[in-house]
């Protein structure tokens, strides 16, 4: 399978969403939220200074937009974007990608440590942002919580821990409390970002530095392979018509000032057999 590109020239695409027929990513280094149409057109949706990350709605079609560096989750108005939850008490580093429930709750992941001024790792937490806006520890002594996905039935969220080289899964409780805390999958030395699921329970799964992304079972066999030669993947969701197109957001690098200088990043699909399923 070789991937098309359908969208180039972007500093650094991430968090890509299928939603009402049309694909929604944030090019995250460039401040812009986007809508990019089955024909190929594209279409700004929001600016967002302090650097756009995780996208989601809730119940009433709310566009939810996790504002990284202000680490603010914002809801977009008629009137425009507004703060809908404030993570900056608990999260003292950029917030990062998110996942809402169909209860409207929002699961959000933040760095945990100076990515990109060259920090070592360390723990973190991943949050929860209840329908009123109030913010949640959800889990603790997570490593990196990235791109998240809900199963079908609503009860089992999954988190990409990128330094840690693993999926990590919940339980979720109907209070949105999460319990059974498990390793869905070990990547050895795979790094996770953006993941989506599909049908068949697998996770296909984005990973910066491996110029590749990766179809995963549980448990950690890797079912399937897409080369990206001379790009890596940072994010990945299944949509399209029948929901087997992949969705693939490349680029060369991660850091802010090279992203912006190369503008090397790409929205790329490839159909693949098993369609998308559960959230987001």
């Amino acid at each position: 399978m070789i991937p098309e590109t359908i969208l180039d020239n972007l500093v650094f695409p991430e968090c890509p969403r299928w939603h009402d027929g049309a694909l929604y990513f944030s090019d995250m280094h460039d401040g812009i939220v986007w809508r990019l149409a089955p024909d190929g057109s594209a279409e700004k949706v929001l600016e967002v200074p302090a650097l756009p990350a995780g996208l989601g709605w809730l119940q009433d079609g709310a566009l939810l937009v996790v504002s990284m560096l202000d680490r603010r989750v914002l809801r977009l108005t008629s009137q425009g974007p507004v703060t809908f939850a404030d993570l900056s008490g608990i999260a003292a580093h950029p917030a990062n990608d998110m996942v809402i429930d169909r209860e409207g709750r929002a699961y959000v992941g933040n760095f945990g440590f100076d990515l990109n001024g060259g920090e070592s790792p360390r723990a973190t937490v991943l949050l929860r942002v209840d329908p009123d806006g109030q913010v949640h520890v959800a889990a603790d002594e997570m490593m990196f919580p990235n791109g998240a996905v809900i199963t079908p039935d609503g009860g089992t969220l999954v988190v990409a821990e990128t330094f840690a080289n693993r999926l990590t899964a919940f339980d979720i409780a109907p209070d949105g409390a999460l319990a059974h805390r498990r390793v869905f999958a070990r990547l050895d030395r795979l790094m996770p970002d953006g993941i989506c699921l599909d049908a068949e329970g697998c996770i296909w799964v984005a990973s910066p530095g491996a110029n590749k992304v990766l179809r995963v079972r549980p448990g950690g066999e890797i079912a399937t392979e897409i080369p990206l030669p001379g790009r890596d993947s940072f994010a990945c969701m299944l949509g399209g018509a029948g929901g087997r197109d992949l969705f693939i957001c490349t680029a060369r690098d991660y850091l802010p000032a090279r992203t912006r200088e190369q503008r090397a990043g790409r929205i790329e699909k490839v159909t693949v057999d098993v369609p998308g399923a559960g959230l987001p």
